[in-house]
């Protein structure tokens, strides 16, 4: 450990098992303000030791080498430092169960969006049929991506107005061997997609305010802006693609966007002025609405619904003509 993380030379000077690491690590970060200090601590060391997270506690005696505490004393320098998040640290990040590269070029993924991709596949139940799926705003793939690996009929583009990510987003395609699977774009909202319709319209676009940017947490600093705001009020994003999506999705066609709680009731109410129906609201883990819903109505599904009801009406008409009768 280095002076700079805090370490006395006799600490340097002890044997550090991984135990010892991790409950030094831990105080270390709880000291700093770390939010979760335990997590951190565990991820970092199973990086640089090159074994899965739950592999540390079959190693807790097992002692940690110079070099490996050397490389450890960095990340944990920057991690505290630098407030950088331990997902860019390692390079990567775990979603929907499987992992995924990234970089100061693409927003870490976020627990939270997990209920966009939950609520994604709900409406996309026939696990054999092409759907025609657009991600608008992909960053590291790993909305596009995890749809494809569930849903590989799926026919799926994706688009981003940076290069960078995208460039990250081919990289987890490759290595997730879906490359194949999704088709990336480059440009901004409906701009660069030919198609004219879609089954299903995802996106978790920027929606943080710049005038809220003095109380966002210092780790954000490292992800790209682009990515985080969506203009000084946040809707410089979700009011255009609002505005356009419903002549963009297929008769039965679903939209799914992310945002931010305290946006979620302009949004719904802005999709439904657009046309679109079935608007509702769905909570992330910590209970709070994230996503909203909406889907264009399909006049051929409401003929069919309602042809039966004309008949039923009909024939009881005719029934109670006959009971008048003597």
């Amino acid at each position: 450990m280095t002076k700079d993380a805090g370490v006395s030379d006799d600490a340097r000077s002890k044997t550090w098992t991984v135990l010892a690491l991790l409950r030094w690590t831990t105080g270390h970060f709880n000291d700093h303000g770390i939010p979760t200090p335990r997590l951190d601590a565990e991820v970092l060391l199973a990086h640089v030791l090159g074994v899965r997270r739950l592999d540390l506690y079959l190693k807790f005696e097992q002692p940690v080498m110079s070099a490996e505490r050397a490389q450890y004393r960095e990340l944990i320098s920057r991690r505290v430092s630098e407030r950088v998040p331990v997902s860019i640290l390692v390079g990567e990040k775990e979603f929907w169960s499987r992992s995924f590269r990234v970089t100061s070029d693409v927003l870490t993924p976020r627990p939270d969006t997990e209920t966009l991709v939950e609520a994604a596949l709900d409406r996309m139940v026939d696990s054999d049929r092409p759907y025609r799926v657009l991600e608008i705003g992909t960053g590291s793939g790993a909305i596009a991506l995890s749809l494809a690996l569930e849903r590989p009929s799926a026919q799926i583009t994706a688009t981003d107005v940076s290069p960078e990510a995208l460039q990250i987003a081919h990289e987890n395609a490759e290595e997730l061997q879906v490359g194949d699977s999704v088709v990336f774009l480059e440009g901004s909202l409906f701009e660069p997609v030919s198609e004219p319709l879609f089954d299903l319209i995802v996106s978790n676009p920027p929606y943080v305010a710049e005038k809220d940017s003095a109380k966002l947490p210092a780790e954000l600093k490292h992800e790209p802006a682009v990515a985080l705001f969506g203009g000084m009020d946040g809707y410089r994003v979700l009011k255009p693609l609002a505005a356009e999506v419903a002549a963009r999705l297929s008769p039965g066609g679903w939209v799914l966007l992310e945002m931010d709680p305290a946006q979620v009731e302009t949004v719904a109410q802005w999709l439904a002025d657009s046309g679109l129906s079935e608007v509702e609201t769905l909570r992330d883990l910590a209970g709070r609405e994230r996503v909203v819903v909406a889907r264009r109505p399909d006049p051929l599904a409401v003929q069919q619904e309602e042809e039966p009801n004309a008949l039923e009406s009909q024939s009881a008409n005719r029934g109670d003509s006959q009971e008048d009768v003597p």
